[in-house]
């Protein structure tokens, strides 16, 4: 019999093992489940749950849990390290039938309240098993931790082109729940579960992969993400017991959701995606507080972005794709005169034709924008100016129009059935081919080392589907192996030229998963243009991200109202600050309003990189008439706020790790603009604004 606790003091898991079963993993230490009426059905999901074909369930489902595989695992051993201010546990089962070994590896950084969960399985039997999904983590003790499950709500993300982050929750025991279907009375499980995927190579293009319950009324919360940059599930499961009524599972791609098998040969292994959840007593932004924590430590070791330097881009609502050295010049000057750290030419550089879409792969200079001084000559102003020159990228596709289309192997590029993969004229490199790493690296290397650009804007705007069949079980199987190839490419690249910074972006951010951003400095938040619509999109990132990786655009132009630019460099200043528009159209007046925003964001970005996030209004819905985000750290809570109803009176924003203390509110930006009055509740934790004759308008407010 194995029962152990491990972990963080207030929050630990607990891990148990009859002598009959598999290893169980629990978040919460109190409660033991009861066993249905019929003892051949075992109550509880295992640590990992493994479907293989030939193998199937113990319990007929849909569901990731009760596999016949993870019914037969039994405990071999386990062991506990420490380093560096992380510790590990692992766990090794094996099922005797088929010689399966699962090595599985949890992790936790001193002090915060999350884990993170991956499994191995070698195949130390005679035969191959053709693995159709398994669980990278499996927990049990739900409601245990969180509490009835009529009172939890489950917080999930939409989110698309133009329109990320949309944040919603769903009553657990509401018609769009789980149904209760009285399981003691039938002796049986239900078969039902709550299951969001994201597919392909765009894992938050549908949904994000993060989500949370919360209690409404204990204010626990459980949060957790899986982290992968390709396809990805997780599940919430109705147990037999009222008692400890739930179970979550942590999945990579499967064969039913994303057409992936994988064939484990005897002697070799197979690795599981990982995935993290966090616990908390302070609801959702309680756990998205730990989780917020744990993503920080969790960064790759790069140092090349530390001071987070004001990024200027060509790109949204300025040149969008078209730059020439007419076009660049002024807004170089005009860049360095407010004071941008690195200008990136965004999209089209490379462009001899007029449409740069379809002509991306080789990465050389357009012959005809750029006149006599080239591109090499513009990055060189851009350094003569005292900024860092970037270029925009799309390094893992290649247009049709490309002469790398027909320059490179054949294996280098995605294959289905034989045929080439190409979505909207461009076809996918295969990062699994030497030949298609060996373009990567020339590319780079020739950029770098050449053209001295030391920042990438690094987009992905199409998507392969299923993946690509070559060499591998299926497709799905061939895209894992792609998906791993690339950040196994990026961690490379950072180790050849640490001094590079690289941006995230994929269609704005429909790659915003924890592992790609584990790699990246930042990431651009969206392509959306309208600047109203944006703050939606910025108040939800810090559920997704660091709020200091948060790259958000504000792109002020020279016809707007002097309100309407303060709007858009808040929403600038509520994470990363990512400067764009027309900035050499503007006067004087409008001039000093970006460089006011420019002048508060070093101090703003420091203390994002410390705060945690909160939403004082709670998470906006995509119209809503007002918008808060603040991030808080012990010395000071920042609110961003944006008012989008013209007749708007009065709002009142909720602080309660404030309530009972003596606060002052004041003004950080833009303080050349009316202020708006403000008035404390300490009982409350209460700020309530005064916003009659304020308009469409915005707000970065201090609470100290």
């Amino acid at each position: 019999m194995l029962d152990f606790t491990w972990g963080d003091d207030a929050f630990p898991l607990r891990f148990t093992a009859a002598d009959d079963g598999p290893v169980l993993a629990s978040i919460t230490t109190g409660v033991d489940a009861v066993e249905p009426r019929r003892p051949e059905q075992r109550a509880r999901p295992a640590l990992v749950e493994v479907l293989a074909v030939g193998e199937g369930r113990g319990l007929g489902s849909m569901r990731a849990i009760r596999t016949a595989i993870g019914d037969r695992l039994r405990h071999v051993e386990h062991r506990e390290s420490a380093a560096g201010g992380r510790r590990v546990l692992t766990l090794v089962q094996r099922d005797e039938r088929t010689g399966v070994v699962v090595t599985t590896r949890v992790e936790r950084f001193d002090g915060v309240a999350a884990y993170r969960v991956a499994s191995t399985l070698e195949n130390r039997g005679s035969a191959p098993l053709l693995l159709q999904q398994v669980t990278s983590g499996t927990f049990i003790g739900l409601t245990g931790h969180l509490g009835d499950p009529e009172d939890l709500d489950l917080w999930t993300a939409r989110s698309e082109w133009c329109a990320e982050n949309r944040w919603s929750s769903t009553a657990l025991s509401g018609t769009a729940g789980l149904a209760d279907i009285d399981a003691a009375l039938h002796g049986h499980f239900a078969r039902g579960s709550i299951a969001l995927t994201g597919h392909s190579t765009w894992p938050s293009g549908e949904r994000v992969p993060v989500a949370v319950l919360e209690h409404r009324g204990t204010g626990r919360a459980l949060a957790w993400e899986v982290e992968h940059n390709g396809p990805w599930r997780w599940e919430l499961d109705t147990l037999f017991d009222p008692a400890e009524a739930l179970a979550l599972a942590l999945l990579g791609p499967t064969d039913v959701d994303h057409a992936w098998l994988h064939r484990l040969e005897p002697g070799a292994a197979f690795a599981t995606v990982p995935a993290s959840i966090a616990l908390a007593d302070g609801g959702f932004a309680g756990a998205i507080g730990q989780l917020t924590e744990h993503r920080r430590r969790s960064h790759l070791d790069v140092h090349a972005d530390t001071a987070r330097s004001l990024v200027f881009n060509d790109y949204m609502n300025a040149l969008m794709g078209d730059p020439t050295t007419e076009k660049l010049l002024p807004l170089i000057d005009a860049a360095a005169s407010v004071g941008a750290e690195v200008f990136c030419i965004d999209a089209g550089w490379y462009d001899d034709g007029g449409d740069w879409w379809p002509s991306v792969g080789a990465w050389e200079p357009s012959t005809v924008r750029f006149g006599d001084l080239g591109l090499p000559g513009l990055l060189q102003v851009i350094r003569d100016r005292g900024m860092t020159p970037g270029l925009w990228v799309e390094p893992e596709v290649v247009g049709v129009r490309s002469p790398v289309a027909q320059s490179l192997p054949e294996d280098a590029f995605m294959h289905r059935a034989g045929v080439r993969i190409v979505e909207h004229d461009r076809y996918f490199l295969d990062l699994r081919s030497p030949a298609a790493l060996a373009h990567l690296d020339a590319v780079f290397d020739r950029l770098i080392g050449e053209y001295g650009a030391r920042y990438f804007k690094w987009d992905y705007n199409v998507t392969p589907g299923s993946g690509p069949d070559a060499d591998a079980a299926s497709p799905g199987d061939g895209l894992l192996g792609h998906a791993r190839a690339l950040l196994e490419w990026v961690e490379g690249l950072r180790a050849r030229y640490p001094g590079v910074v690289l941006e995230a972006c994929s269609s704005g951010a429909q790659r915003m998963d924890a592992a790609t951003l584990a790699r990246f400095d930042l990431q651009s938040t969206t392509d959306q243009q309208d600047a109203r619509r944006y703050p939606t999109i910025a108040a939800g990132a810090p559920v997704a991200m660091a709020p200091e990786i948060a790259g958000n655009w504000a792109y002020p132009q020279s016809e707007w109202s002097d309100e309407r630019i303060a709007f858009t460099l808040v929403t600038g200043l509520s994470g990363r600050l990512y400067l764009s528009g027309n900035l050499d159209r503007l006067d004087e007046r409008q001039l000093d309003l970006v460089r006011e925003a420019t002048a508060a964001y070093p101090e703003l970005i420091r203390h994002h990189a410390l705060a945690l996030p909160s939403w004082p209004l709670g998470l906006p819905a995509w119209d809503a008439p007002q918008v808060a985000l603040a991030t808080a750290t012990s010395e000071q809570t920042l609110a961003f706020v944006w008012n989008r109803e013209e007749g708007a009176t009065s709002l009142v924003l909720a602080f309660p790790a404030l309530r009972g203390r003596a606060v002052e509110a004041e003004t950080v930006f833009p303080t050349a603009l009316p202020a708006w009055s403000t008035s404390w509740d300490a009982e409350a934790g209460e700020l309530t604004l005064d916003l009659t004759g304020a308009g469409e308008s915005a707000r970065v407010l201090r609470l100290r």
